[in-house]
């Protein structure tokens, strides 16, 4: 199962750059995209529609057995127990105003696990992957989450996104990161914050809901990559989405409490 595992972890990767070069064709001409929204600061343009519609259909011809889940598109079964759970593009906000934080997010499921999972950001040519067991790079580079450093000496990333807009969780949350001498840091695009945690950019990130196609892959990195995550069943997280705490070793356990305290156990 392994070499089954390798050659979508492989594909994947290409997959993402293709998907990433489309979508950096229309970020280049952001100002004339076609935009519809879909609720709350939540918005779709025509280049997430259509990189979506390209990693589907590489997916597709190179696996057609495999299931398929996908931020825009309803999903598809599959009968080879693997499911590929995909974001076109991650911080579409961003996206449509010419903002340069957004990737691609590919994350490779089996048995309610992530086994594979990429987070490509075509503006800065980072390709961040990671195979469960395999480690985690930056392109070919391996890249390590940050070490020896508290809350103090570093930025921690905060995410929020319309579908916790009535909670003042989040204002909680920020609250105690910046009492404890923390600093927090929001880019428009968890997936990215996440490789960025698992690059060592970021000592860690806390959001109260994330889907499956924006956090599967960077979840999986960061474990790779050396940091600590709260265990999730993948397949629930498809269903239903969830909380996300990912951290260094030295300040999960703080970062969890704080969680914890703003969010609920």
């Amino acid at each position: 199962m392994t070499d089954a595992i390798t050659k979508r972890y492989t594909a994947a990767q290409t997959i993402a750059r293709d998907a990433g070069a489309l979508g950096l064709k229309y970020f280049n001409s952001f100002d004339t995209l076609t935009i519809e929204s879909k609720s709350h600061q939540d918005f779709v343009s025509e280049a997430d529609k259509n990189v979506e519609t390209l990693v589907r259909a590489a997916i597709t011809a190179a696996f057609p057995d495999d299931a398929i889940v996908g931020e825009e598109d309803a999903p598809t079964t599959g009968t080879s127990g693997f499911t590929w759970v995909i974001d076109p593009i991650d911080g579409t906000t961003n996206f449509i105003h010419g903002i340069p934080q957004w990737c691609v997010a590919i994350a490779i499921v089996q048995n309610a696990q992530t086994v594979a999972g990429i987070i490509h950001d075509p503006v800065h040519d980072e390709c961040n992957h990671a195979m469960r067991g395999n480690g985690a790079f930056c392109n070919d580079k391996p890249i390590r989450v940050l070490q020896g450093r508290p809350l103090t000496n570093g930025s921690m990333g905060v995410g929020f996104s319309g579908r916790t807009r009535a909670s003042g969780n989040v204002i909680t949350l920020i609250d105690l990161i910046t009492k404890a001498g923390g600093v927090f840091w929001r880019n428009g695009s968890g997936a990215l914050s996440l490789a960025y945690v698992a690059q060592g950019k970021l000592l860690g990130y806390v959001e109260e809901h994330m889907n499956a196609w924006d956090c599967l892959a960077g979840q999986l990195m960061i474990a790779e990559a050396g940091g600590m995550i709260e265990a999730q069943n993948a397949d629930d997280m498809i269903a239903n989405g969830g909380r996300v705490v990912v951290a260094t070793a030295e300040t999960f356990a703080q970062v969890q409490a704080m969680a914890d305290q703003a969010y609920g156990a």
